[in-house]
Order: structure tokens, then sequence, then C-alpha cells
């Protein structure tokens, strides 16, 4: 029987997949996969299956929107199991939603597969806890750059003032946009700021600023993405939590199994 499974593949290590992930990647006879997936989760595949690249850069994309939805239905019409395999969680800036409303239209049957998103990871694997008692009770996920044609809507005096830890994702550049405003709207210019590159992977690298030199820093340093950036005063613990420079004396969890 045809189904659509929109699963989130995790922030890179292919270890962070979840266990259904991975049966659906196994089970699969068409994937439509993103650029952030770690191309390592390809060799769970069939040998008979049809893998489809649809990664999409800044105004390049492989595959418009409207085509992957489009071809979502058209395999699953043709009783097909289709896997629309994310990067981090499907409904947290992957336009699962959108995806899903397509199939609901044309009443294709499906299931949401959620992954770990990087707004948690990335900043776990920095050894930065998103909420701590001491100076993080609330955290927001922010997305750093919207649709085009659409008005900026975040409610940014909320942010500044309300929020103790922002992640932020796709906002490298608008790196300079985002400082000002969290500083307009009072965030102290001494907060803590972590730009987290390649969460998870070999070539992760975690640059730690200030908001007031963020920009500065970020050029410097030649920051690009795909990068999490992490405002707030819990950033102060990566400096002694920072496990991730050990992990290369561990031996993966696949690995060991």
């Amino acid at each position: 029987m045809s189904k659509v499974y929109l699963v989130g593949a995790g922030p890179g290590d292919v270890d962070l997949i979840t266990v259904k992930g991975l049966k659906c990647i196994q089970q699969a006879d068409v994937i439509l996969y993103d650029r952030l997936v770690n191309p390592e989760l390809l060799q769970f595949v069939k040998s008979n299956a049809d893998v489809i690249y649809c990664g999409k850069l800044p105004g390049d994309h492989t595959m418009h929107q409207e085509t992957i939805s489009y071809s979502l239905v058209h395999y699953a019409k043709k009783g097909k199991i289709v896997v629309r395999l994310k990067g981090g969680d499907p409904f947290v800036f992957g336009r699962g939603g959108e995806e899903a409303e397509v199939l609901v239209k044309h009443g294709i049957p499906f299931e949401i597969v959620p992954g770990i998103t990087a707004g948690i990871a990335a900043p776990a694997y920095a050894g930065i806890p998103v909420t701590h008692r001491d100076c993080g009770a609330s955290f927001a996920i922010v997305t750093g750059h919207r649709q085009d044609g659409k008005a900026d809507d975040l409610k940014w005096e909320s942010l500044a003032k309300g929020i103790d830890t922002l992640a932020i994702y796709m906002g490298v550049a608008n790196l300079a946009y985002i400082r000002d405003k969290l500083i307009t709207f009072g965030k102290a210019t001494q907060t803590p700021v972590a730009l987290i590159e390649t969460a998870s992977l070999a070539s992760q690298r975690t640059v730690v600023t200030t908001l007031e030199n963020v920009v500065e820093k970020a050029k410097k340093e030649q920051v690009t993405n795909p990068c999490m950036i992490v405002v707030g005063e819990v950033v102060k613990y990566h400096h002694t939590l920072n496990w991730w420079k050990e992990r290369a004396k561990s031996v993966p969890v696949s690995e060991a199994l």
C-alpha cells in the first residue's frame, strides 16, 4: 500500500537518525532527500529504490518546492512507499507542513517521523545547554530569514527581552540585521553568541563572541552555512562542557552495536 513518510534525518551525524526513520529509509521505494541530509544514510536504501536529490541553495534550487510536492503525490499514486528525507525535523523550518497539506489535498496517506532539530542538537554538540536553571529558563527557535516578499513579523522586542536563549536558523546572511534588532529592543550588547558550523559532523566548528561583535567576528572567521546561531548566557558553558573535542577518542555508536 502506498504511503508517504516525512522523515527527519537529524542534524548530520548518521548515528542521530531515529530507529523509525532508519526503518523508513530501508523500506522505501522512492526517496527524495535534501541538501543537508548526510549522504551516508543512503547506504541503507534498497538496491532497486529510486533516489532523487532535491536540495536547495539560496538562489539555486535543484527542484522547486511545487515540483517536490508533486513528486510525492506522483509516486504515491503509483503505489510506492515514498520517503521525503529532510535534515533536522520535517516540521521545524523544513516545509513539512506544506508538503503534508498537499498530501491531504490529494488523499495520500502519510506519517510524520520527527527528527532531532539543529536548534537543540547544534548547541548540545558544542557543549551548550539551551536551558539551565541558573540562566536559561526559556528557549525559542527562530528563523533568520523570511520568505521572499513577506514582511518581517518576528516579535523582536519579545525575543530580546522575554526569551533567555535564542537558536536562530539560516541567519548568517542577515547577521547584522539580527544583531541590530536584538540590541535595539533591549538585548545586552555583551550577551554571548555562538556560531556553530556543520553541527555534529567531523568538520564542526564553534565560534564564540558577543552580540556586539558577532558580525565582525563572523567575517574574520569566515563563518558560512550551515550554521546555527545561539544567543544567550548559556553560551558561556561551551568553554567547560565542550565534549566534542574528545569525541575522536571514543567509538561511534554505530560501530559499537
